[in-house]
């Protein structure tokens, strides 16, 4: 079937660049994560000296790959269950 709006033919191409956007921004966050885990010496999150910026990094990096998986899930819905423009 056809896209019947040019919102729906662009939703597709809207997702994948937000799933990338976020994927890049998780490898960011990862990159960070190990930066404080290096310059604390310590990779344990469950360590009572664990860096607090660190842990809070991962809870971002976390909500971010949930945000994905969603994002991942709509884009393989089928087209009709996609919001319709008005």
């Amino acid at each position: 079937m056809q896209p019947t709006s040019r919102f729906e033919a662009t939703m597709p191409t809207q997702l994948h660049a937000l799933i990338s956007d976020l994927r890049w921004r998780t490898q960011l966050l990862d990159a960070d994560i190990r930066e404080e885990e290096r310059k604390a010496g310590i990779s344990d999150p469950t360590n009572l000296a664990y860096p607090l910026l660190a842990l809070n990094l991962r809870a971002r990096r976390d909500n971010l790959q949930v945000s994905i998986a969603i994002l991942e899930s709509r884009l393989s819905s089928r087209p009709t269950e996609w919001p319709h423009a008005a």
